[in-house]
């Protein structure tokens, strides 16, 4: 997990997962268990979300509405995951933006991940290293090596 390569142990820390689908919300809190932070998951419905954010050691936005988390929501220093990506309408223009309104949140987050080009292309990656050692799995060959952590 990219995580514990920035952080380093994840052991004790606070997780806020904010969406709660069976497709990230709870699978992302179960990883996060699995690494011993203590995890609260959250939603659009939470009472007073920002504050329940801004406890948070690493913040996972994936509620599925635009910009929803902003900065007021982050806690200083933290790692903000945004795995949102919605198509909206600005200045005549569609966009793809985050859960997350990068601006803000960027300039009170030690990490943040970008949309686009954030969490979208490591699925890819992690997809095709998974197909590629499933493979090999089954043609009883060698697993290739450092492909994922």
């Amino acid at each position: 997990m990219m995580l514990r390569d920035h952080l380093g142990s994840l052991s004790g820390l606070n997780a806020v997962v904010v969406g709660r689908s069976n497709i990230v919300g709870k699978p992302m809190a179960q990883l996060l268990l699995g690494d011993s932070c203590t995890v609260t998951i959250a939603h659009s419905r939470t009472k007073d979300l920002a504050a329940v954010c801004r406890g948070a050691d690493i913040l996972v936005a994936a509620v599925g509405r635009p910009e929803m988390i902003t900065g007021d929501y982050v806690k200083p220093g933290a790692v903000v995951i945004d795995v949102g990506i919605n198509r909206i309408e600005r200045d005549g223009k569609t966009k793809l933006v985050g859960d997350v309104e990068f601006a803000s949140a960027a300039a009170v987050a030690g990490a943040i991940t970008p949309v686009p080009g954030g969490v979208g292309p490591m699925t890819i990656a992690c997809l095709l290293a998974n197909t590629l050692t499933a493979c090999c799995r089954a043609k009883g060959l060698a697993e290739p090596q450092g492909l994922t952590a």
